[in-house]
């Protein structure tokens, strides 16, 4: 049964910070409404014609890394009860693969990525905004364990990579959008408290949709 509206929640964060951890987790106890989660790495670029020197340049946490018209487009198209085909983003290749990922609309759309605060577009239409606070030696950790297990890269890559893009860009860009945030998270997916406060919130707004 369809709600008057969806509801739009934001999950913003550093990376590794745990901002995909809590969006399973209130994907897992929401599940009587059927939520979906939207992640923003979905929505890089696609860089498959750029020489590979190029790419191994890219500043993938600035602003501009992302394709934020299509994005909001999609999102849009979801809050208006709308399919969308969602691009499939390789980060072996850095590019978008051919095929595309179909996602039917929901009562209830968890949007999570370390940027999602920093347009004001994209700010306008959230519900909530959650972000995601985490000690940065954590988060660091995390990230290298993701990257060498799931997306193939090495030890001196990724830490150059931390050093010259990572960092600074959380510096300018993430952590200064906390401000937008109404729900700061510390600890992320370990603080219980703070995860069940938000999903007796969102189960209050969703009844009142109806």
């Amino acid at each position: 049964m369809r709600n008057s509206k969806p509801l739009l929640v934001g999950i913003c964060g550093g990376t590794g910070s745990g901002k995909t951890s809590i969006a399973i987790t209130l994907r897992e106890k929401l599940k009587e409404y059927n939520p979906i989660i939207i992640h923003q790495d979905s929505y890089y670029l696609d860089e498959k014609d750029l020489p590979e020197k190029i790419k191994e340049t890219s500043n993938y946490d600035h602003p501009e890394a992302f394709d934020w018209d299509l994005f909001i487009k999609h999102l849009k198209d979801l809050l208006s009860f709308k399919p969308v085909e969602q691009p499939i983003y390789n980060f072996h290749t850095n590019s978008r693969l051919s095929e595309t990922n179909h996602i039917e609309p929901s009562n209830l759309i968890i949007v999570e990525g370390i940027l999602v605060f920093q347009e004001k577009r994209l700010r306008d239409i959230f519900d909530i905004k959650i972000f995601v606070d985490c000690d940065s030696d954590e988060r660091f950790i995390r990230r290298l364990k993701r990257d060498v297990l799931e997306r193939g890269r090495s030890l001196e890559s990724i830490i150059n990579q931390y050093l010259s893009t990572v960092k600074p860009m959380h510096l300018q860009f993430v952590e200064p959008s906390k401000r937008y945030a109404d729900i700061i998270i510390p600890e992320g997916a370990y603080n219980i408290v703070a995860i069940e406060t938000i999903v007796s919130r969102i189960q209050r707004i969703l009844k009142d949709l109806k």
